[in-house]
């Protein structure tokens, strides 16, 4: 008989919550039609939409006076998202970009495309703690620079980045910031306004709402370059018919995440209890990130002699899902960029795993997972 499913890879998605299921399949019910309509069915949608992306803007701390719901854009997620801020963002003529070493590939993999337009890309080093280096990305900004963009949460090792400090530095030169905050939103506290940002990216499905719809945050009267064309939609920045339903569903999610930052706070718990338990199976295990500020229900672990695909293969045999590294490399033998950037030695890199629990993750779960994980490592050994 096959186990029964573990899911512990909620940092490449999370299952959507009943109540935003129900929130959606009533948005579906209510028979919206496209909110750029000018009948009165088109200014009813219109007004849904709006009011969902006015809540969004308040739960992340973005609604300040003068603060237009325009200067959030639906997109259809993190990775649109990313990019429309990297390459909307830029001059069009080229000039220096800095990016942290740690970006999902979203971003690294855009301004690896700007720097072969011709755009001076800088990167700032990484510490074997996860955290970039602040002396670093000092020396590397100059007034000149058109854009930092610099993640709150890595994905992989759930390490914290000290992005209103970066923030503040750019401000003091007008230099132009963004900030991709998928990973953290709904874990921990987050607010636009305290990053001090120009641009942060947000999507749904990290947060327990539907896949396909995630949104861009901008600073007021910050200019961005459209990356799309053939519609005057969100002030022509991001044109393309607004999916009422999803914006609506990913509101929903956004509250309820903010109303569970309990749960959030009890897996810090439950991971420092599982981190311990992972060191009894193996005392050769690397937890990495575990000295700094993480997010509460990350684990990134190596298991020195352990190949990491071996691993998670065994696991998914025996019920337990996680992962290599970022979802959006899913299928790739290439090593971990992030773990390469920090410097960390080649067997912790190859026999690394990222473990990420979720709120409606239970302690039964983790002790049987634990159970897996160590006859797992056992018969690889």
């Amino acid at each position: 008989m096959k186990p029964a499913p573990i899911y512990l890879d909620n940092n490449a998605t999370t299952r959507i919550d009943p109540e935003v299921a129900e929130s959606l399949a009533h948005a579906f019910a209510q028979g919206y039609v496209n909110p750029s309509s000018q009948h009165a069915l088109g200014r009813r949608s219109r007004a849904a939409l709006e009011q969902a992306k006015e809540q969004i803007l308040a739960d992340l701390g973005a609604k300040t006076e003068g603060f237009a719901s325009d200067e959030f854009l639906l997109t259809s997620g993190g990775t649109e998202s990313n990019n429309l801020a990297i390459f909307g963002m830029v001059k069009p003529q080229p000039g220096k970009v800095i990016v942290s070493s740690i970006e999902h590939p979203s971003v690294s993999a855009a301004t690896d495309l700007l720097r072969m337009r011709g755009y001076d890309v800088q990167t700032i080093k990484a510490q074997q703690n996860g955290t970039i280096d602040l002396d670093y990305f000092r020396a590397l900004l100059t007034p000149e620079t058109q854009l930092v963009s610099v993640m709150l949460a890595n994905n992989e090792t759930g390490v914290l980045q000290p992005v209103a400090e970066i923030a503040e530095k750019c401000r003091e030169i007008g230099v132009k910031t963004h900030c991709d905050a998928i990973q953290a939103i709904g874990k921990i506290p987050v607010s636009f306004r305290d990053l001090g940002v120009d641009a942060m990216t947000i999507t749904a499905h990290k947060l327990h709402g539907p896949r396909g719809v995630g949104g861009l945050i901008l600073r007021h009267g910050v200019q961005l370059s459209p990356q799309l064309h053939g519609g005057g939609q969100q002030l022509a920045k991001r044109p393309g018919t607004e999916p009422v339903e999803l914006g609506i569903a990913m509101a929903k999610a956004m509250r309820l995440s903010l109303q569970s930052a309990e749960k959030y706070a009890n897996l810090a718990e439950m991971r420092t209890e599982m981190e311990a338990e992972l060191h009894q199976i193996d005392p050769s295990a690397v937890i990495h990130g575990a000295e700094v500020g993480r997010l509460p229900h990350t684990i990134s672990v190596s298991f020195p002699g352990i190949d990491r695909q071996a691993l998670v293969m065994a696991l998914d045999l025996a019920g337990v899902c996680i992962s290599t590294g970022s979802a959006c490399a899913s299928g790739s033998s290439e090593r971990s960029p992030v773990l390469i950037a920090m410097g960390l030695e080649n067997d912790q890199i190859e026999s690394a795993v990222r473990i990420s629990l979720g709120r409606d993750t239970t302690r039964d779960e983790v002790a049987e997972g634990l159970r897996r994980i160590s006859n797992c490592i056992n018969n690889l050994r």
